[in-house]
């Protein structure tokens, strides 16, 4: 090991770290990485990734497991920087549980304290944090080349946005997102006899303009399998996955699916990630229904561009608490101004039971709503959706 010497790396594009986030093109560009260890032997240099020492050489282990230690400080490295990404921009839920720097390191965040609090702080972390791990173990056995070949063979995506549109032009009343949903961690099991395809059925019967099917498994009792099946059972109805995305690989997972739009959440998702989905969803010709709960997150939307669909969550998802308010509130002022300007369509979510809260959230400026609870829980669910808007919204009305 004489003649062993260490010097600092250079700067690296963030683009080489093997990581789901390496693909955001507004992510930033560089990150250092561990030291470069240079050796000396007749004369010759040879070079591989080790940790870098910050006054004195260290005993170095073999270059196969400084290549095993370099790539996990890599991906801990771009988790750190992902959750500042994150914080800046308000972001409260926590990606993953926090952990420690890997042993020995030296960086740009080896002065962070550990965070000590390693339990979720409310149910939507938790979710995430679970929907983390189920990702990482479905991405193993169908990796984002297989989903790109079974795209060949997908059903082909349906118009959501126009569904919503013509639905309102035809009722005058908010087109109808009607939910496919058996359970929520707040409420529990909402329809003990659940039949996804003939609730699906009794919504399109009932005038829904679009449908939204649950796939979370863990905290809603949903499945991918119910998406596909009412797909297959012929509804007409374009389909919106719900389902909590962190990871592009998701959206691919869910056009095969038989979905026409999928959820993204900005009290989840950077703005970068934001972006780079709502292109692939673009790619892929699925709607993005982006939900904001709060003024910071409206804002960040609103200056994204491309964004056709904005889903105002009356629903805190860190206490579950509803408030119709929330809607009229986010919708008020300049706020309002820029979403006619650029042509959004708003979508209220959450804590919509009458023909008065619909009421209000229109004359708000909403152009769609997204309910579940107060008519799935209705014995028959077409008679659910009259009682929702006072009168029958059905196309044979």
């Amino acid at each position: 090991m004489e003649g062993l010497l260490l010097r600092a790396s250079p700067r690296v594009s963030l683009h080489s770290i093997p990581s789901s986030i390496d693909q955001f093109t507004s992510f930033p560009k560089q990150v250092p990485i561990p030291g470069t260890l240079i050796g000396e032997q007749g004369g010759r240099k040879s070079s591989f990734p080790c940790i870098r020492a910050q006054q004195s050489p260290v005993m170095l282990s073999p270059a196969s497991d400084c290549k095993i230690d370099a790539l996990k400080i890599k991906e801990w490295e771009v988790g750190m920087l992902q959750e500042e990404i994150a914080a800046s921009q308000g972001i409260t839920i926590r990606r993953r549980p926090p952990t420690g720097p890997p042993l020995h390191y030296v960086g740009p965040f080896e002065f962070c304290l550990p965070n000590e609090d390693n339990s979720p702080r409310n149910i939507l972390e938790e979710i995430i944090w679970t929907k983390d791990q189920e990702v990482s173990h479905m991405k193993e056995g169908r990796p984002l080349s297989m989903l790109k070949r079974a795209l060949d063979t997908a059903p082909p995506a349906r118009d959501f946005v126009g569904s919503l549109k013509a639905s309102s032009l035809r009722t005058g009343l908010p087109g109808l997102i009607a939910e496919v949903k058996k359970a929520s961690p707040s409420r529990g099991v909402l329809r003990a006899d659940f039949d996804p395809v003939e609730i699906a059925k009794a919504y399109e019967k009932g005038g829904a303009a679009c449908l939204s099917v649950l796939t979370d498994e863990k905290f809603f009792q949903g499945s991918f399998e119910n998406l596909e099946i009412i797909r297959s059972a012929g509804v007409k109805c374009p389909l919106l996955c719900k389902e909590f995305i962190i990871d592009p690989w998701q959206i691919y997972y869910a056009r095969i699916k038989g979905a026409d739009a999928v959820l993204l959440i900005a009290g989840v998702l950077a703005d970068h990630e934001i972006r780079y989905m709502t292109s692939i969803c673009k790619l892929l010709g699925l709607a993005a229904l982006v939900e904001v709960h709060d003024e910071r997150e409206m804002d960040r939307v609103l200056g994204i561009d491309g964004i056709e669909l904005i889903g105002i969550n009356n629903r805190d998802l860190e206490t579950f608490k509803v408030d119709i308010s929330n809607t009229k509130k986010l919708l008020e002022g300049e706020r309002g101004q820029r979403i006619r300007q650029k042509d959004i369509i708003v979508v209220g979510e959450s804590g919509l039971f009458t023909p008065d809260d619909v009421a209000y959230v229109q004359e708000a400026g909403v152009k769609a709503v997204l309910v579940g609870e107060s008519i799935v829980k209705q014995r028959d669910p077409t008679k659910g959706i009259t009682g929702l808007f006072g009168k029958d919204v059905s196309s044979s009305a």
